[in-house]
């Protein structure tokens, strides 16, 4: 009988090196501005934030909107719901800052199964700017946010986006959320992006609003489930490229519980399975735990196993690392957390493949491709 030992510990070098690599191009990344920015110094920008309920940090993320260190800018938050609790904060907070030009738009339009393009696109109509920024209600603005955005705008760009970076966990399933938007999820985005693969992401979107008013306006990012997945495909079918912000912006996570958690990762692999499946079929092994136990079972020796946990131990050494370069949580608690997540991985990459359904602030969506007949019939009608 061959002597499984060396292949398996073949295999893990391999895996290994495919980690290591990917966190070595993104921690080179993060931080880095590559050349001048092509944006227009000064020019005004028209920021569109939709809203729906109160959520742990609404008010702090909301005042942030109003505190920008910018000299040209407008505010207009989008609720669906003219009976959605949110609506006194933001009222207030209008009224605190006359400084700044600000208003509220209710009332949605159903252009897709997406709940929140739907509600932003009175928005984007009544947007007075050619250039627009669209922005989730977690998303942690600094006083350079849009600036941040701005500088990384190239000749070549189609859209600025950024990741979310998990911040301020409130229990240890924060945590483990942390540990996936961040050295897992965004480490990828940034090592892609590296390549010339950017991906669009949703939670921080600056576009250039004449160019994707040439291609169909905000009504083109119905053409897929996810507004994020379209802007990548329309971006790209443009000849243009989706660069990511030198550092991603934060977001506040507060307590979270298994469920929660669990829920929304399955929500976005669906959606990502749906997408791009090619992309999304070798998601099973980014982690390293799997990887990890594969090697060890191969091998079927102590040697295997002592591979495997030098593997481990090397690939989560240097997340860790990666972390504190890019000044992401980190905590005594990580390891478990990169642990637990990894070990989540395969339930829901085989989650993702087995179910369509998918529920999004209480909105049941089946996220399969629709047919050319069945997209259409979410078009306004004159």
């Amino acid at each position: 009988m061959i002597d499984a030992t060396v292949p398996a510990l073949s295999f893990g070098a391999l895996l290994a090196l495919i980690q290591i690599g990917s966190i070595a191009i993104a921690g080179r990344r993060l931080g880095q501005v590559h050349g001048p920015s092509r944006f227009p110094a000064g020019a005004p920008v028209s920021l569109i934030r939709p809203l729906h309920g109160l959520e742990a940090y609404s008010e702090e993320m909301l005042t942030r909107s109003f505190r920008l260190d910018y000299p040209a800018y407008e505010l207009i938050f989008c609720v669906a719901d003219p009976g959605d609790p949110i609506l006194p904060l933001v009222r207030r907070l209008i009224a605190a800052h006359p400084q700044v030009p600000a208003r509220l738009i209710l009332g949605d339009e159903r252009i897709s199964e997406n709940p929140k393009l739907n509600n932003c696109l009175r928005g984007w109509r009544a947007a007075a700017h050619d250039w627009v920024v669209l922005a989730d209600s977690n998303v942690a603005m600094p006083p350079d946010y849009l600036q941040r955005l701005q500088a990384a705008w190239r000749a070549e760009t189609g859209l600025v986006c950024s990741t979310p970076a998990g911040a301020r966990p409130g229990s240890f399933m924060a945590e483990v959320e942390c540990a996936f938007l961040n050295t897992l999820q965004a480490r990828w985005q940034y090592a892609a992006e590296a390549f010339g693969l950017g991906f669009a992401q949703g939670k921080s979107m600056l576009w250039h609003k004449p160019f994707l008013d040439q291609r169909g306006g905000l009504q083109a990012l119905a053409a897929e489930i996810a507004e994020d997945a379209a802007a990548t495909k329309l971006v790209r079918a443009a000849g243009k490229r989706i660069h990511l912000v030198a550092s991603p912006f934060e977001q506040p996570l507060g307590p979270r519980g298994f469920r929660e958690v669990w829920s929304r990762q399955l929500r976005w692999a669906r959606l990502r399975r749906v997408t791009f499946p090619l992309f999304f079929a070798p998601e099973i092994g980014s982690g390293v735990l799997l990887p990890a136990l594969l090697v060890a079972l191969g091998a079927g020796s102590l040697a295997g196993l002592a591979g495997a946990a030098g593997l481990a131990a090397l690939c989560y050494g240097a997340e860790h690392r990666l972390a504190l370069r890019a000044g992401w949580h980190r905590s005594p608690r990580m390891l478990a957390a990169f642990l637990v997540r990894d070990a989540l991985i395969p339930a829901i990459w085989l989650g993702a493949w087995v179910q369509s359904a998918i529920v999004w602030r209480g909105n049941a969506m089946d996220v399969r491709p629709r047919r050319a007949a069945e997209a259409r019939s979410y078009a306004p009608t004159a």
